[in-house]
């Protein structure tokens, strides 16, 4: 196969994969947005008086879903990786399902990767400043005004954020080196914000999992009568005695 053939099968791969990512992003959209809409509350966007108030907030819930799709596609990621492996291993000579190759999982991990850090360090956080803001004092009230003043938040707390960093690794490590591993941002830190709210995320999981356990099992025995097996019928005797003498003794 000639040069040119090759790079045009690469680029047609390419350019299947990617509808085939915008396809599963859009599903998972979509059902993402199905779920908020229908767990949040029926006053949280639609029953605003107020125009500007709702165009934030219906912003503010496509930030969400969002973020959320992606948080789901993490998820699903490893799932999908290890069912197209096996489709693979299984069906090695079928041509219509020889798109789940390997390239087309490195592309999904790639784009997961990109819009969880975004979604983590951008668009949640403008999400929650952008529907507290209301403009800067003294500006045209509007929905711009609403976006520079959230703009203008997040910058500094980037700022802040990235000031403590610079300062905590310079009292940890006081040399060159330390501080030149500031500049690689986005090869470095990024990925090693990501692994900490994972590991934090992990830890909280564990955290909460045997009380939510202990609380599903409560409310499950509340819930479920117990068979009339399990019943000691020589307790229930001696209890319907002494009711019947109590009774007595009151007659």
């Amino acid at each position: 196969m000639a040069p040119a053939e090759q790079d045009a099968l690469a680029v047609r791969e390419q350019l299947f994969h990617d509808r085939i990512c915008a396809l599963l992003f859009a599903s998972l959209y979509i059902l993402c947005h199905f779920i908020i809409t229908h767990f949040k509350k029926h006053a949280d966007f639609t029953a605003v008086h107020d125009d500007e108030d709702a165009a934030v907030n219906k912003i503010a819930l496509e930030l969400c879903t969002f973020t959320l799709a992606v948080a789901l596609g993490a998820v699903l990621l490893l799932p999908f990786s290890i069912i197209s492996n096996e489709v693979l291993l299984s069906f090695p000579q079928n041509y219509y399902i020889q798109w789940l190759n390997g390239s087309l999982i490195h592309g999904l991990w790639n784009l997961v990767f990109l819009f969880s850090n975004m979604s983590l360090v951008f668009l949640m956080p403008f999400a929650y400043f952008f529907t507290e803001s209301e403009g800067f004092a003294g500006s045209k009230k509007g929905i711009m005004a609403r976006v520079y003043e959230t703009s203008v938040v997040l910058l500094l707390l980037t700022l802040l954020v990235l000031g403590m960093v610079w300062v905590a690794s310079a009292i940890v490590g006081n040399d060159a080196a330390s501080r030149q591993s500031l500049y690689d941002l986005w090869e470095y830190y990024l990925p090693y914000l990501y692994s900490c709210i994972s590991l934090f995320g992990v830890l909280l999981l564990l955290l909460c999992t045997p009380f939510g356990l202990s609380t599903m099992f409560t409310v499950t025995g509340k819930l479920l009568v117990k068979p009339r097996l399990l019943e000691d019928l020589d307790e229930q005797l001696s209890c319907t005695r002494f009711e019947e003498a109590a009774v007595s003794h009151r007659i």
